[in-house]
C-alpha cells in the first residue's frame, strides 16, 4: 500500500505515519516544510517514509504528492489564522482540493480528519469551515471516511501541556464561561488506530465517526485532573464569556495567540462524541488518567527535566 499523509509531521500525523509504516505501507509525508519532517524517517525502514513538499492550498504540489497512492489521509488543520493560512483556505478549500485530486488520480480510499462540532451553519469560523470542508469532501469523493475527534491528548498535545506550563508560573488558571463546557478527550494513538481500522474495513467508506475517550469531563474537571497530576495547587477562577472576549480581542493580535474570539465561540458548545465512534471501529478508548502521568511528570514541582528536552 502506498499512502499519502497530509500533515504528517503534526501531532496526530506522526502517530498515523508510525502505524502505517508498521503495516508495511510506503508513506509519502506531505508537508509544507520537509526538513522539519525528517524525524519521521526512522519510524520505518530505509526509504519507506518519504517527506515531500506539498500544501493543501496548492493544486500542483498536492497532486504530485497524491499521484500513485492507494490511500490519502488529510490531517491538516489550524487553530488560528495567519497570513494566507485562513480557515477557508485550509479547512474548506484545502480539504476539497485533496478530495478532488484523490478522486482524479484514482485513490481507493480517502480519510478526512475533521472535528466534533463541524457544521456549515456554526457561528465559529473554525467549526463552520470544518463543516464546509466535509461537504466539499463528500461532493468530490463520496466514499471518503470522515473522523471527528474531540480534544486529542498525548505527549505532544497543545492542551494539557499548555495549561501545565501555565500552572508552573501562574497563581491561578482561568475557567472560561465558568468551566462548564464538556469535553471527551481522546488519546492520539487511539485516533491513529481508528484510522487504520477504517482503512482495513471497506464498510467504513462513506461513513462519519466521532471519536471520544471513555469519559466526559467539564473543562474545570480537566484542570483539576491536570493539577493533581503535576502536584500543584492553583486557584481556578471563573471568567465570564464577555470578559474573555474582551481579553481575546487583544490576545488574538499576537503572532501565536493563546486565545481568540473564535475559540471562545467554540467553548460555548460541548465537545462530546455522538453516534458511531471508536466502539464501532473496534477500538477500546484509553483513559486520560492512564496517559497523563507519562508526560506531565516533567511539570511537577522540583522536576528539572525541561520541556524543551522532552521528546
Amino acid at each position: 500500500m502506498r499512502a499519502t499523509v497530509f500533515g504528517a509531521s503534526g501531532f496526530i500525523g506522526r502517530y498515523v505515519v508510525r502505524r502505517l509504516a508498521a503495516e508495511g505501507a510506503q508513506v509519502v509525508a506531505a508537508v509544507r516544510h520537509p526538513d522539519q519532517a525528517l524525524f519521521l524517517k526512522p519510524m520505518g525502514n530505509v526509504g519507506q517514509i518519504t517527506p515531500v513538499r506539498a500544501s493543501v492550498t496548492d493544486d500542483e504540489s498536492a497532486r504530485a504528492a497524491i499521484a500513485g497512492s492507494d490511500v490519502v489521509i488529510n490531517l491538516v488543520g489550524i487553530l488560528y489564522e495567519h497570513g494566507s493560512q485562513t480557515f477557508e483556505a485550509v479547512h474548506r478549500d484545502g480539504a476539497g482540493r485533496v478530495a478532488r485530486l484523490a478522486a482524479e488520480v484514482g485513490a481507493a480510499r480517502l480519510v478526512q480528519v475533521s472535528a466534533i462540532g463541524a457544521d456549515p451553519a456554526a457561528a465559529a469560523n473554525y467549526a463552520r469551515t470544518k463543516g464546509e470542508g466535509e461537504a466539499a469532501v463528500r461532493q468530490a469523493f463520496p466514499a471518503a471516511t470522515i473522523l471527528r475527534p474531540s480534544i486529542v491528548f498525548g505527549p505532544e498535545d497543545d492542551f494539557f501541556n499548555r495549561f501545565a506550563a501555565m500552572a508552573r508560573i501562574a497563581p491561578a488558571l482561568p475557567l472560561i464561561g465558568g468551566g462548564t463546557t464538556r469535553f471527551q478527550p481522546v488519546y492520539v494513538d487511539d485516533v491513529a488506530e481508528a484510522t487504520m481500522r477504517v482503512l482495513a474495513d471497506p464498510a467504513t467508506a462513506g461513513q462519519t465517526y466521532e471519536l471520544g475517550g471513555p469519559t466526559v469531563y467539564s473543562f474545570a474537571d480537566l484542570m483539576r485532573l491536570m493539577l493533581r497530576e503535576i502536584g500543584r495547587r492553583r486557584l481556578l477562577v471563573p471568567v465570564p464569556f464577555g470578559i474573555a472576549r474582551l481579553k481575546a480581542w487583544f490576545l488574538e493580535k499576537l503572532p501565536v495567540p493563546p486565545l481568540t474570539r473564535d475559540q471562545l465561540l467554540m467553548l460555548e458548545h460541548d465537545n462530546v462524541a455522538q453516534g458511531p465512534g471508536l466502539a464501532e471501529l473496534g477500538v477500546r478508548p484509553t483513559p486520560v488518567e492512564a496517559v497523563l502521568p507519562m508526560y506531565l511528570d516533567r511539570y511537577r514541582k522540583g522536576n528539572l527535566f525541561a520541556q524543551r528536552n522532552y521528546r
